[in-house]
């Protein structure tokens, strides 16, 4: 497959995978308590955590001579915490 149609559908896979989280929060913070809490706490902790890896993943590739890899890395990167978060919620919910 080309590599940019690749990068395509993976981020707008990113994007499907990201709303349906986003509703699954959005559930959860509307329930209240220490529950909802708890769930914005990581929310803003895990966006943190998640920039800092793909910034890493970006400089390795400049460094490593391969600039031209780290959008599909960075896409990757955050499907897998989108995809990890919707398996949680869903769980919990």
């Amino acid at each position: 497959m080309n590599p940019w149609l690749r990068l395509s559908m993976n981020t707008w896979m990113l994007g499907v995978e990201a709303a349906g989280v986003i509703a699954l929060r959005s559930l959860k913070l509307a329930g209240g308590g220490v529950d909802a809490a708890s769930e914005a706490q990581r929310m803003v902790a895990e966006k943190i955590d998640a920039a800092v890896a793909v910034q890493s993943e970006l400089a390795r590739g400049a460094l490593s001579g391969a600039p031209h890899a780290a959008p599909a890395r960075a896409v990757a990167l955050y499907r897998r915490k989108v995809r990890a978060n919707r398996r949680r919620l869903a769980r919990a919910g």
